[in-house]
Formats: C-alpha cells, sequence, structure tokens
C-alpha cells in the first residue's frame, strides 16, 4: 500500500474508481452508491473535474484547445483541490461515505501520459487523504473505444490526446494516448493498492465484486462507524 497520501482516520470512508475512458467505472460506482444508500448509509458522490470554482475556465480552454499539458495539470489540480476542501473532507468528517468518479490516480495517469514529470505530478497531489478502497478497471482498449463510440458520434479533443499531435486520426490518436494511460495505471496498481476489476466481465459480476471487496475492507465501519441516514430523511428527495 502507498504512504502518498495522508491516511483516512475520520468516520467516513473514500471509495474511488479508476480505468481509462470507456472502462465501465462510472456505471459501477453508481451502482455502489445506490446499493449503499439502499442499505441507509449517508453517501455523496464527486467526480473529476467538477468544482464550480474553475468550471467554466475549463470549460472555455477545452473549447479553444488552449491548455498545455502543464496548465491542463494544474487546473485540474485546483479543481481536486477545491473539492477536497470544500466537499470532500468535511462530508467525510461527518461520517458520510465519498464516492469519487476518479481521484489523484487519474493525474498520475493522463499527465504522465502526457509528459509532465511524474514527481512534479504526484507532489502536487500530496495533500490528499488516501483512499479506504480504490478500484481500478482494467479494459482493453478495443473494448473501450468501442464502449465510447457506440455511446456518441465523436471522441472528444483532450480525451483523445489530440493535443499531443500524435495523429491527424482522432481514433489513432486516441488508442495511442489510451494506450499510455493504460500503461500508467498497470505500473500503478501494485503501489497504489489498487483492487483490479476485470472491466469486461458483466456488470452484475462486476458489482458483485466490488460490493464484496467494500464488506471486506470497511466493513465493519459500516456497522459502527459510519453515518446512517434517518429513514424519513433517506425516503424524501437527495
Amino acid at each position: 500500500m502507498n504512504s502518498l497520501f495522508t491516511p483516512n482516520r475520520r468516520r467516513g470512508k473514500l471509495i474511488v474508481v479508476e480505468g481509462i475512458d470507456g472502462s465501465g467505472k462510472s456505471t459501477q460506482i453508481s451502482l455502489l452508491s445506490q446499493w449503499l444508500r439502499s442499505k441507509g448509509f449517508a453517501v455523496a458522490f464527486s467526480e473529476w473535474n467538477s468544482s464550480p470554482l474553475v468550471h467554466d475556465t475549463t470549460r472555455r480552454g477545452k473549447k479553444k484547445e488552449m491548455f498545455t499539458p502543464t496548465t491542463f495539470s494544474l487546473i485540474h489540480a485546483t479543481d481536486f483541490a477545491d473539492r477536497t476542501e470544500r466537499y470532500i473532507l468535511p462530508l467525510i468528517r461527518a461520517g458520510a461515505i465519498v464516492c469519487a468518479d476518479r481521484y489523484a490516480y487519474t493525474a498520475f495517469a493522463r499527465d504522465v501520459a502526457r509528459g509532465v514529470d511524474p514527481q512534479w505530478v504526484r507532489n502536487l497531489y500530496s495533500f490528499a487523504i488516501r483512499p479506504n478502497v480504490a478500484f481500478y478497471f482494467r479494459t482493453p482498449l478495443d473494448v473501450a473505444l468501442g464502449r465510447i463510440l457506440g455511446g456518441r458520434n465523436a471522441l472528444k479533443y483532450y480525451e483523445a490526446g489530440m493535443d499531443l499531435k500524435i495523429s491527424r486520426d482522432v481514433e489513432e490518436s486516441f488508442r495511442v494516448f489510451q494506450g499510455r494511460i493504460l500503461a500508467e495505471y498497470e505500473g500503478m496498481a501494485e503501489e497504489m493498492g489498487f483492487h483490479v476489476i476485470d472491466a469486461t466481465l458483466s456488470i452484475e459480476e462486476q458489482q458483485r465484486q466490488m460490493r464484496a471487496i467494500v464488506l471486506k475492507e470497511i466493513g465493519r465501519s459500516l456497522k459502527s462507524g459510519v453515518l446512517k441516514v434517518p429513514e424519513l430523511e433517506f425516503n424524501g428527495k437527495h
């Protein structure tokens, strides 16, 4: 297990999912969140690049294709820091379970794949708290590409690594860039203590494995430490 981040000694818990685009991790963390809520736990959700502080700046920068690898890295780190301080940490202190669709490992994989210095990126996120459970969804590139193109008409500019001028063909650029990201994840898997899920399995089997791992890793806390939602509040809108 890595010692890069600060251990989480608070009542609440942090569960994160990682993987290349098209790995199905978003579907799985959503299902896990619903399951935990159905058990009466206070569950919150956080996703990568969602802080209101930098949302407009990020959107404009992407639209104009003006980010360099370093500025892209810095703006994502700003987003992450804001969400950590204003959202993730307060909820964990209160005893909630925070389910995060991507965490700092995304920066370690993507930024390095764009040529940013690995140690510099890690130092940038050294303030983060260590997840209680971190899942990595291992996905072949062809499967990921098929899932993405099956859901929409085109690949996005930065998603495909077009800013790196790898290839003029967007699908070829995607394969090369996501292949680099995949290599970074594979290199991190053991070091960071990821629970590796075969993302080619059925949705149901992946979810079954996730739930079993969560119960094994934080089951004791779920029985006694984690915040429960009052029944009336839980049954209302949230």
